[in-house]
């Protein structure tokens, strides 16, 4: 069976007033009544103690005096009246002698049967029927008479527990007052617990349910410092961040579509001019190269998006080592010679210590100074120069790669680290590039836990600089 919170903020609320009144009417009323018998059972022996020493001692030794029994039968009387008692007079044969209900003396005794001393459990009171002398449930103390250090009768003081009960009952009314403002007190809390907490959890419902379903537009906003404010808080950055990454995700298709989109239509326009004639024999071949080279554009393309998307930070993808910087981009460097002597672009190396140790992925490092240096030289003029420097301080070494290029525009610095973006400078400079490049070198430093940035002017050049971790020890060259 499905409850709600609020069918089980009510059931509780239930449970416990029935629980709490079960306890009261049960546990509690037992312990009560247990307790009313003692008191009573106490005092009226007490009062038997004082009848015995007062009126009944010398009785025995004057039995046959009526004037005598007609006074302890008054004393018996007036104390059976005062107590709500019935009081008994009884010899050691179990005879009943006076009885303080009936007015008369009677010389004939009434024999109690099957009577006994000791009560049940051996204590001086007992509740029952009394030797099946009553028909009720009864409380009955027994307190024996001595002369002359002898025992001589008892005194028997018998009260009903249905008086005893009437007794508790008054006890238990305060127990019950308390219950009904526990019961008031708690309905409030019941209220206060679901204004405070479940009104707020149905908006964070109904908040999940729809980021379910992929709206993530509107904010939760709970205006509370507690647990329910930190979690409205955080699922508010969370729709956040997923209405982010659904933006991205449709600029990712958008642009995967583009870029794919292209060098496909121009494949696929050459080869069925091709099959159809339109292109003719002599010229097949440059067409063909064209063809090539779209589908060289398509595979870099495809082995960008690869790299990308092995790039999670949440597993430890870094082989880290400790190794030579200045080496690692001398050996880089060395790999645009002839790219460079075709453009007369020059890369000038700037290393103030012959050595600079570095803690980091040797293999993803060199892939950042690649796509740097490439970028350096795409948009460099000719018969320009490439500065690459490294420079230690504190615990870092910071690598710059600087061009005198045509620069980035103010208004693209900061989306150039998207997936796909192209300034319209880049687009017109070189059309081979995918726009992922840049990305690339992002992740990979993030995936480091460094910092990448970048300083640029339109016309002027841009330098970008990043930094790494020094190695503990510096004793070689890795």
């Amino acid at each position: 069976m499905h409850l709600t919170l609020t069918k089980k903020y009510i059931l509780s609320y239930l449970l416990f007033g029935i629980g709490c009144f079960f306890l009261i009417s049960t546990v509690t009323s037992n312990l009560i009544m247990k307790q009313v018998v003692v008191e009573k059972a106490s005092a009226f022996y007490q009062e038997g103690i004082y009848m015995s020493d007062q009126y009944v001692g010398n009785y025995f030794e004057q039995q046959n005096d009526r004037k005598n029994l007609t006074s302890v039968q008054s004393h018996l009387r007036a104390i059976g009246i005062y107590l709500n008692a019935k009081i008994w007079l009884i010899n050691t044969d179990g005879e009943l002698i006076l009885d303080s209900s009936d007015a008369s003396v009677s010389r004939n005794h009434q024999e109690i049967p099957e009577f006994t001393s000791v009560l049940p459990d051996g204590s001086y009171y007992t509740t029952g029927n009394f030797f099946h002398m009553f028909s009720e449930e009864t409380l009955s103390v027994l307190i024996p008479v001595s002369h002359d250090y002898h025992v001589r009768g008892y005194i028997a003081i018998h009260v009903p527990l249905t008086v005893l009960t009437h007794e508790k009952e008054s006890y238990l009314l305060p127990y019950y007052l308390t219950f009904l403002a526990i019961m008031v007190l708690a309905l409030l809390f019941v209220i206060s617990n679901w204004l405070i907490i479940y009104r707020p959890l149905r908006k964070l419902r109904r908040a999940a349910g729809d980021y379910a379903v992929g709206n993530f537009e509107k904010p939760i906003s709970l205006d509370r410092e507690d647990e329910l404010g930190y979690l409205s808080h955080t699922m508010d950055f969370m729709a956040g961040a997923l209405r982010d990454y659904d933006e991205d995700q449709r600029k990712l298709i958008s642009n995967v579509s583009h870029d794919f989109r292209s060098p496909l239509t121009s494949i696929k326009g050459y080869i069925e001019a091709i099959l159809d004639g339109t292109i003719p024999p002599e010229l097949q071949e440059k067409y063909l190269n064209i063809v090539l080279r779209e589908t060289e554009r398509l595979t870099g393309l495809t082995s960008s998006l690869l790299v990308l998307n092995s790039m999670d930070p949440k597993q430890n993808r870094l082989n880290k080592t400790e190794f030579d910087i200045n080496t690692v981009i001398k050996n880089t460097a060395a790999t645009f010679e002839g790219t460079c002597t075709s453009k007369h672009i020059t890369i000038d190396l700037l290393f103030p210590e012959w050595h600079s140790f570095v803690y980091a992925d040797k293999g993803k490092i060199q892939q950042v100074l690649y796509n740097l240096i490439d970028n350096a030289i795409k948009f460099s003029h000719a018969d320009s120069t490439i500065t690459v420097e490294t420079t230690s301080k504190y615990e870092k070494i910071f690598v710059s790669v600087r061009d005198t290029g045509i620069g980035i525009p103010k208004n693209s610095l900061k989306k150039i680290w998207e997936r796909f973006y192209k300034t319209d400078l880049s687009r017109g400079k070189d059309k081979k590039g995918t726009g992922l490049g840049l990305a690339i070198v992002k992740e990979i430093i993030q995936l480091h836990g460094e910092n990448i940035n970048v300083v640029s002017t339109e016309g002027v050049g841009t330098e970008f600089i990043f930094s790494l971790s020094k190695a503990e020890k510096e004793d070689g060259e890795s």
